[in-house]
């Protein structure tokens, strides 16, 4: 086949793909994750139930795709914001602050969706590229004399990643930013 055709068919199967993503999301943040069906995703996406059979077997496989895609949106604005600063304090700044409004706004999900959909493999994967993000930033600041060498790279980088994920318990953007700056002065050399 021509590759313009491909690039087409290619590019439409992503366009449904992303339209039942979207249908799920919004029929689950509407209707709660065990009253959503498979009849219902394929009429709110425009499409024929059959037709939603050949992409996904069931609301759970659909669910764990559109999060999939979720997380890589995450790791992309992470890695964006930090490649925005221009040093190495601006650079952990960068990732730290993005990371806590992740957290902040993760709560919406809700604990029977969280429960679902941060239980497998991909999200253990996305956790690594999170943490190495994180230790990257720390190790960039230490060496610029910064941010604390008593302790590992790694070590921080569990701790700014624990830490933060506290977002998701608080109620406000200005809480959140107050956290920020505690896990960050957690950061600083001891005196």
């Amino acid at each position: 086949m021509p590759r313009l055709w491909n690039d087409t068919i290619e590019a439409h199967r992503r366009e449904v793909r992303d339209a039942i993503l979207d249908a799920a999301a919004t029929l689950v943040a509407e209707h709660g994750l065990r009253s959503v069906t498979m009849l219902q995703i394929a009429e709110s996406a425009g499409i024929g139930r059959a037709t939603l059979y050949k992409y996904f077997p069931d609301v759970e496989a659909i669910l764990v795709a559109w999060h999939g895609r979720h997380v890589e949106a995450h790791l992309a604005h992470l890695g964006a914001a930090r490649d925005r600063a221009t040093t190495p304090d601006g650079r952990l700044d960068a990732v730290l602050s993005a990371y806590a409004l992740i957290a902040f706004e993760r709560r919406r999900h809700g604990a029977e969706l969280g429960a679902l959909l941060h239980r497998d493999q991909p999200v253990a994967e996305a956790r690594r590229r999170l943490h190495e993000l994180i230790r990257d930033a720390v190790a960039g600041a230490a060496a610029a004399g910064t941010v604390r060498t008593d302790v590992t790279p790694d070590e921080l980088a569990t701790y700014c990643r624990h830490a933060l994920g506290a977002a998701g318990h608080l109620p406000s953007k200005a809480a959140v930013t107050r956290l920020v700056r505690v896990t960050r002065a957690g950061l600083s050399s001891p005196r």
